[in-house]
């Protein structure tokens, strides 16, 4: 059949359909039939007439669009499912293939086939526009998308011309108001974005992502919405590959020009300006106008009132950034910045401080006895501002991201001077002014960007100062402000600084570090509040657990070695509870203080004050308001770093830190339950031992400085032992009945701080000052001379561990005395000899003495334990002991006896010559054991003098 002939068909099928159609909707069955008759036929001829689709299409669909404004719906659906038929027919023939955009310029009479062929692919979808924009019923309006979306899914690619009506149409669905219609339009906007960038015309794409943007701002669906920004994130994947491979194309496009030795105007790339005019579909496409399309929608969705939908238009266009970002241009970025994100940041940062805070209730479930029940709300998004808050926090976590990934970058653009002053100011803002997840979300920013650029050595010294100003201005603002956030708040910060220094180091100096130590300070000042202290529980507050934390942390580098002497005193300040050592003007610094505060721009000069020294004499009580359990974490830390310091820096410090160890370890007799003391004389032990190892040659070339520091260092050891062996060690001193592994803990903890005491100190000390020596003896002699001292009505309640105590003490004099010990510093241990042997001589001739009395006085009753055991362990030590030539020089005995030993080489037992008249008197004791050690000794003192029996 001729063309005619089917359009006369088609006719009087149409007029068929038509006698049977009424305004009535209720039709018979048998005239439905008729239509459903007449529309197969048409739908017939139409499938079969394909390569002639354009002369016959227009009666076809005007008949398809009469039927569905029937208001009959079975003829309505007719007509959308004959109509989904006829459509997809065409578009899907071999008749519609080369509808397309073709990869080449057309010649003069194609583009009158196109130009008709534009035309026709109108044509074919313009019944799906009109049906859904003239046709108010919802179900006409859901068939026409049904149809459009079966197109799509089938022959999306070949549709061409029709694309700016489609995405139009699909606009105008994002503004209805029925979730249905919104949901199916928004599917066929799935296919679009998922499958057909690639086909679309490049003039449209810029109207795609508007479309995809509408989509995410409707407030009809927020899974919608969701989805849509999602679908962006799909956009940028395109864009940014089509990015790259423009910049391939580019770099091979000049290749061949410099193998071909061509100069190439820019009109003379591939496709023209006159191949543009001659193929229209044919057109460069423009990524960057279409990147900043992107980000502006996400911009818009940045700022939509719904949480969910902000937040996830955030995380898009940072993830985008982040992952793409490398293939940017520095004039894209800046655009970027400057255009989008830190509008954004200004944006959202007014919203959020003028959203209310007035808590919202639930959605509203049902009732319970005549009251509403609501959904629960968590107490952290139960506000308007709370939920903007979140929404900060996620627009700060994506500026951590870009600064940790893209500062080198970022440092090139031309304006970054400014960006970076804008990005401060917003941090600063943030801590200071934020909720407590907003503070905590821009001190990690800085974290992250201190962490991640200062091991590559992307960071210089000003942009460490800056960081160093925000934090200290933050714990300057509101030093005293006391509540769980801000501790919180205050806790981190402190952990930025101490990981500031530790990633650089390498660009402090001293007074950077010296602002450092300030910042510490000025916290350790504001945390001085008993009652923050629960010591009952164990627990120590989170500001001094965040101060504990970083004080390792920051041990001065080789380049800072100055600092040492600074960062040790100022601990000791606070352990001693005094002023810091080295004086300023307090009242300069405090004008300086409110003259910088009044400014609103304090210098951190102002707390240098307190590291050189200055304070006022609220310094002075620094210790007293920390709490027992802070003390005993912080002594460890201290000795620690002390350890740790150069040898000179050490010999500077060491008296105070003796000194400072010695006020905890008296803490004992106050509470002797306590850890501190404990603590302090496991430390002091440490530091006595590695001072006195320390040679003259390690602490620098002053000798004058170092005599004199040293000096200091014995006289501060010697008080510490006077007050802590003889004022606690081997005494009773509660009247509570410890427990037995307490007791034995304090007991073995006495005795190594003994053996260090004479072992470490006095055997091996090189330097101390005969006073001293003569001190630290006294000192034993006082602890050794406990048992001896006490009157035999007494002696016997004595407790075991101080009777124990006693005699290793008593122990540790004979110890001294012997020559058996050879060290490389003998003479050092022959003057602690020399001046231990007149104690001890006098201290046995005590003891033996008292034992004679106590016998005497006693009669045949018997002595106690205590005292026999103490006579005893004398006798048998002053039999073990044997002296050297310069120990026995100094005991009191004639002079002739001393010319006579050293004569006969038989000074090792002179000791024993001093005791004699005691040991005459012993001879008589009712004690066995006594008798026996006498007659050795007196054996001994005959085989000294060369004596021998006559028979």
């Amino acid at each position: 059949m001729n063309v005619a002939a089917v359009k006369s068909l088609l006719s009087a099928l149409h007029q068929l359909s038509s006698q049977h159609i009424s305004g009535n909707s209720q039709l018979s069955g048998q005239q439905i039939g008729s239509i459903a008759f007449s529309v197969e036929r048409m739908t017939s001829i139409l499938v079969n007439n394909l390569h002639r689709v354009e002369s016959i299409w227009d009666q076809i669909a005007a008949h398809h669009l009469e039927l569905a404004n029937c208001p009959n719906p079975q003829l309505r659906n007719m007509a959308l499912d004959s109509l989904d038929h006829s459509i997809c027919s065409v578009v899907g023939s071999e008749k519609f293939q080369g509808i397309s955009s073709a990869p080449h310029p057309l010649k003069e009479y194609q583009l009158v086939e196109e130009s008709e062929t534009r035309s026709f692919e109108y044509a074919v979808l313009s019944p799906l526009v009109i049906l859904y924009s003239s046709n108010k019923n919802i179900d006409v309006q859901m068939g026409a998308l049904k149809i459009l979306l079966h197109v799509l899914e089938r022959h999306g690619e070949k549709l061409s011309y029709s694309w700016p009506s489609i995405l139009h149409m699909l606009r105008a669905v994002a503004d209805a108001s029925e979730k249905d219609v919104i949901s199916l339009g928004f599917q066929s906007v799935r296919v679009i974005m998922n499958e057909g960038l690639a086909t679309i015309p490049v003039q449209c794409l810029d109207e795609c992502i508007l479309v995809t943007g509408a989509y995410g701002a409707q407030k009809t669906d927020i899974n919608i919405s969701l989805t849509a920004a999602g679908l962006l994130w799909t956009a940028t994947d395109f864009i940014v590959k089509g990015l790259s491979g423009r910049s391939v194309q580019k770099a091979n496009h000049l290749n061949e020009e410099v193998q071909l030795g061509v100069s190439t105007e820019e009109g003379d790339i591939p496709t023209s300006e006159e191949g543009v005019k001659r193929n229209p579909l044919q057109q460069l496409v423009d990524y960057n106008k279409l990147f900043f399309s992107v980000f502006s929608v996400l911009q818009k969705l940045g700022a939509d009132d719904r949480p969910e939908v902000r937040n996830s238009a955030v995380r898009t266009l940072f993830q985008t950034l982040c992952t793409h970002g490398q293939k940017l241009s520095l004039s894209m970025w800046e655009d970027c910045l400057w255009i989008y994100v830190f509008p954004m940041l200004e944006h959202v940062s007014h919203l959020a401080s003028t959203s209310s805070k007035d808590e919202w209730h639930g959605k509203e479930l049902g009732t319970r006895a005549g009251k509403a029940v609501h959904m629960l709300i968590h107490h952290s998004r139960n506000t308007a501002q709370k939920q903007w808050d979140e929404t900060i926090v996620l627009l700060l976590g994506g500026i951590a991201r870009l600064l940790r990934s893209f500062f080198p970058l970022l440092q090139q653009l031309s304006k970054f001077s400014s960006g970076w002053a804008i990005l401060l100011a917003f941090l600063k803002n943030s801590i200071l002014n934020g909720s407590k997840e907003v503070a905590l979300a821009a001190i990690n920013c800085l974290q992250t960007f201190v962490s991640s650029n200062c091991p590559k050595g992307n960071l210089e010294s000003s942009f460490v100062k800056s960081v160093l100003d925000i934090y200290e201005l933050v714990l300057q603002t509101s030093p005293n402000y006391k509540s769980d956030s801000a501790d919180k708040v205050k806790q981190e910060v402190l952990r930025g600084l101490g990981d500031l220094y530790v990633q650089a180091q390498s660009l402090f100096n001293d007074d950077m570090y010296l602002r450092l130590m300030a910042v510490m300070h000025l916290m350790i000042k504001s945390s001085m509040n008993s009652s923050d202290y629960d010591s009952e529980l164990g627990s120590i507050p989170a500001v001094q657990r965040g101060i504990l934390e970083i004080i390792p942390m920051l041990r001065p580098t080789t380049m800072l070695s100055s600092m040492w002497s600074p960062l040790l005193l100022e601990l000791l300040c606070y352990l001693n509870g005094e002023e810091s050592p080295l004086h300023r003007n307090s009242k300069e610094i405090r004008e300086q203080n409110s003259d910088a505060l009044a400014n609103g721009t304090k210098r951190s000069s102002v707390e240098q004050g307190h590291i050189n020294g200055t304070g006022t004499k609220g310094d002075t009580v620094v210790g007293c308001g920390w709490g027992i359990l802070f003390i005993e974490k912080l002594v460890p830390i201290m000795v620690n770093l002390f350890l740790e310091a150069p040898p000179n820096e050490r010999c500077s410090a060491s008296p105070q830190v003796i000194q400072g160890l010695g006020r905890c370890m008296n803490t004992r007799r106050d509470n002797p339950r306590g850890t501190l003391w404990r603590v302090s004389a496991e430390c002091f032990n440490r530091v006595v031992t590695d001072e006195v190892r320390q040679e003259n040659a390690e602490c620098g070339s002053d000798m004058n400085s170092y005599r004199l520091s040293r000096a200091r260092f014995w006289k501060e050891v010697a008080d510490v032992y006077e007050t802590f062996l003889v004022g606690s060690c081997g005494r009773v001193l509660s009247s509570d009945v410890p427990s037995a592994d307490s007791a034995t803990a304090d007991e073995s903890l006495e005795m190594t701080v003994l053996t260090v005491f004479g072992d470490s100190v006095l055997k091996l000390q090189k330097e101390a000052p005969v006073e001293v020596l003569q001190r630290l003896v006294n000192c034993l002699d006082r602890c050794a001379s406990r048992t001896g001292s006490l009157p035999i009505q007494t002696v016997g309640l004595l407790p075991l561990h101080c009777s124990r105590f006693s005699l290793g003490c008593l122990q540790m004099m004979f110890s001294l005395c012997s020559c058996i010990l050879k060290t490389s510093s003998y003479p050092a241990v022959s003057e602690t000899s020399k001046v231990s042997i007149s104690i001890l001589t006098k201290r046995c001739e005590v003891i033996l003495g008292q034992f004679l009395a106590d016998e005497n006085d006693l009669g045949d009753r018997p002595l106690p334990s205590v005292r026999i055991e103490e006579t005893v362990c004398v006798l048998q030590e002053l039999a073990r002991l044997i002296l050297d030539i310069e120990t026995a020089n100094a005991l009191n005995i004639p002079l002739y006896l001393k010319d006579a030993l050293r004569e006969n080489q038989s000074h090792g037992r002179a000791h024993l010559l001093s005791l004699l008249p005691t040991f005459s008197e012993l001879v008589v004791s009712r004690e066995p054991r006594v008798r026996e050690l006498v007659q050795v000794l007196l054996r001994l003192i005959s085989s000294e003098l060369g004596l021998q029996r006559l028979t």
